[in-house]
């Protein structure tokens, strides 16, 4: 998707507030939000939520990635999608759904009849 010249993969999903001069070009730009304002912002959120267990950005891309594994996503697949460069580490995820065969749906599970 085109955004005037610029394209979505190339957008920060959280842009920073303020705009930068970039040290190698002299281009004033945005750059992304620093990775502590969102911790920041989900250590309010939690405290509002009034959750008394630690929870941060990383709580979320465990989440993601056990979601992932709930609904079938290949190994491989999220093994690329978080960075990992050994699958013994995503394998991780599996031990935490701890669903054996019963995990495993059926192509008939999804026919609607």
């Amino acid at each position: 998707m085109l955004y005037g010249r610029l394209r979505w993969s190339w957008q920060y999903v959280f842009p920073a507030r303020n705009l930068a001069t970039d040290p190698r070009s002299g281009k004033i730009r945005r750059h992304h939000v620093d990775p502590s304002v969102i911790n920041k912002a989900i250590k309010v959120a939690v405290g509002k939520a009034g959750l008394t267990k630690r929870i941060s950005s990383h709580t979320f891309r465990h989440s993601f990635a056990t979601h992932l594994l709930q609904r079938g996503t290949d190994i491989r697949t999220i093994q690329a999608l978080l960075g990992h460069k050994d699958v013994a580490t995503t394998m991780i995820y599996t031990h935490v759904l701890q669903q054996g065969g019963r995990g495993v749906l059926s192509p008939l599970d999804d026919l609607d009849i």
